[in-house]
This record gives structure tokens, C-alpha cells and sequence, in this order.
């Protein structure tokens, strides 16, 4: 049950009320619990598997751009990538006319636990919302896209 909002004193933060703690929360909760069965039956992290879930929809992006679409930082992708290589689960291509650069592709182990991992995942989004109507989820999307939108300007 939901504390009673009341108004926050001048200068006081009710951090259970702050939008961007709430989402923070409810993002970690939500990850998190879907987090443990990747690792339990595909030992993989959420960043991995964030990075093998760019790359099934988007093959051959750079690492710098699975940062972009991901909103990870450059840290996170560059561990991401070197385990995914070193577990054989994705491969680099060389960018022609960039030494440095590489493109990224999903292995066909890769893409095996790819495939696998998509019921699974769009199963728990399913449970996730079973409570949301709809118009609810529709709404929802609506507001996380105006959200979103409004935190990139900022």
C-alpha cells in the first residue's frame, strides 16, 4: 500500500514521490527480476543482453552506436561486447575506411540464444502489464515517449 501523498515541505524531497527515483525503481525491479533468469539459463548480464537485443533488430552497428540506442555507457558496451566475443555469441567485422571501428553481428549461438530469449522476455512484458488494460498500455506508451523526449531536451 502507497504512503498517503501529503505536500513536501519547502525545500524537502519526498524521494518515494520524485518521478525519476520512481522510474528508477521500477526499471531496476523490473530488469532485475527478468535479469536472473538470462543469467540463471543464458549467463548473461542485462548490459549483454541489451547489446544482443540491439543487435538481432539492428545487425552491424558499431559499438558506438549500441551505446547511442541503448543509452548505456561506453563502459558497460565495451565489457558487454568483449564477453559476448569472448562467449562466442557475437562477432566484429572491420568498417572499411575506419581502423578502429567495427561492426557487430550476432553469432549463430549468438542468434540461437537470441531467438530463445525473445518469447521469454515479451512473455514477462506480457505479465509485467496483465493488470493494464489496453487504453493503459497505450497510454503508457504515450507518456514514455513524451517523457523521454522531454528528458532529451533538457
Amino acid at each position: 500500500m502507497r504512503p498517503e501523498r501529503k505536500p513536501a515541505g519547502e525545500g524537502l524531497l519526498v524521494l518515494e514521490h520524485f518521478l525519476p527515483y520512481r522510474l528508477s525503481v521500477l526499471s531496476n525491479t523490473v530488469s532485475g527480476r527478468i535479469a536472473k533468469s538470462y543469467e540463471q539459463q543464458f549467463q548473461l548480464t542485462i548490459p549483454e543482453w541489451r547489446v544482443m537485443a540491439v543487435l538481432g533488430r539492428f545487425p552491424g552497428l558499431t559499438a558506438a552506436e549500441v551505446t547511442e540506442r541503448t543509452a548505456m555507457d561506453k563502459v558497460q558496451v565495451s565489457r558487454a561486447v568483449a564477453r559476448l566475443k569472448k562467449t562466442e555469441r557475437i562477432e566484429q567485422r572491420a568498417v572499411e575506411g575506419d581502423r578502429r571501428a567495427r561492426h557487430l553481428f550476432l553469432t549463430d549461438a549468438g542468434r540461437a540464444v537470441y531467438d530463445e530469449i525473445v518469447p521469454l522476455a515479451r512473455d514477462y512484458e506480457q505479465r509485467v502489464t496483465a493488470d493494464l488494460s489496453a487504453a493503459e498500455r497505450a497510454q503508457l506508451e504515450r507518456l514514455l515517449d513524451k517523457l523521454t523526449a522531454a528528458a532529451v531536451k533538457l
